[in-house]
């Protein structure tokens, strides 16, 4: 059915002849094409909601770079949006939201999103798997409701998100019961995403690091657990919690096929703990990037051989800087696929 189906394959845990890579972020301000397509919109939020746009911005790494995966340009907040609560990305500050999540009333005036409420990214999904022609698949995505949540009620990214634990802490139940609508809504969104042709999906836990272990467990890996219970039947899913290092073997018992890790994680540590029935995927830092060309191909060649070449994805431990040289990104993608 593709010309390259690696991914695929390496997530199922098949043989592969080489390490697949894609890279988190690939869809951005590296590429002078990107922007040259978001200077086409008045700001970002009109970018992601112009279908094809987005399609235009998500093949763009294909061509140039030459990944073995497309990830569907959207953004984690566009589900927030969807449930009644509306966002501002503020050039260089990042997202912003006027009103905040902070009581029951609140949460009572979200609604769970449907397909509906997101149809621009169901559009722009079907016009990149038409515009791909099956040359490699196209991975879906959203975030986890505790990094959704984060954002909900601390209004925007923070060092500590102070303010939403603090939910957790004095209204547990209803930050449980925001957690469930979010993950019902996230839930919906990624069905319509594989209804559309989304091969794979990756859920996205950007702030796991700012949860201790017990809080990780019960407002974050539970949520997470029903959204693997659901997709995973459909297409193969990847969860990428960054900075969990202490979760890795909680994370091993969920019903998902690949385990994204972060640079601060070993590899040969990672397979030990969450075993051999799981891909792992990573976990290059992205400032390595800035090194020259041998230092590239040496860290290239380190990462591959610490994880080994089969149940393995190559990626990086986080997404792509905007000040990197897309030449040097190229050249560590070529390297990963010549070994």
């Amino acid at each position: 059915m593709y010309q390259n189906d690696l991914i695929l394959r390496a997530a199922k845990g098949e043989h592969v002849e080489r390490v697949p890579i894609w890279l988190m972020r690939q869809a951005g301000r590296i590429l002078p094409e990107y922007k040259a397509t978001r200077a086409r919109a008045k700001n970002f939020i009109e970018f992601v909601k112009n279908p094809e746009l987005a399609a235009e911005v998500t093949i763009q790494p294909v061509d140039i770079l030459g990944v073995d995966a497309a990830i569907i340009f959207s953004d984690i907040l566009v589900i927030p949006e969807a449930m009644g609560l509306p966002y501002q990305m503020i050039e260089a500050k990042g997202p912003n939201f006027e009103k905040t999540i902070k009581s029951q009333k609140d949460i009572d005036d979200l609604r769970i999103a449907d397909a509906g409420d997101l149809d621009y990214v169901i559009q722009a999904i079907k016009l990149v798997k038409k515009d791909l022609n099956n040359r490699v698949p196209l991975i879906g995505f959203a975030g986890a409701p505790w990094t959704l949540m984060a954002y909900m009620v601390e209004g925007s990214g923070s060092k500590t998100f102070s303010q939403a634990k603090k939910f957790f802490y004095q209204e547990p139940a209803l930050a449980h019961q925001l957690l469930e609508k979010i993950t019902q809504s996230t839930i919906a969104y990624l069905k319509a995403q594989v209804a559309a042709g989304a091969d794979m999906i990756q859920i996205f836990d950007s702030w796991a690091g700012v949860l201790g272990h017990e809080q990780y467990l019960e407002f974050s890996l539970k949520y997470i657990s029903k959204i693997c219970d659901a997709i995973e039947p459909l297409v193969p899913v990847t969860v990428f919690a960054k900075d969990a290092h202490f979760a890795l073997a909680d994370m091993a018992k969920l019903n998902c096929n690949t385990i994204g890790l972060d640079w601060t994680i070993n590899p040969q540590d990672a397979r030990i703990i969450i075993g051999h029935e799981k891909t792992l995927q990573g976990n290059a830092d992205p400032c390595m990037l800035y090194a020259d060309e041998k230092s590239i191909e040496a860290t290239a060649r380190k990462m591959v051989n610490a994880f080994g070449k089969q149940r393995y994805i190559a990626n990086l431990g986080h997404g792509l800087y905007p000040d990197l040289d897309k030449n040097k990104v190229k050249f560590f993608i070529d390297c990963v696929k010549g070994l």
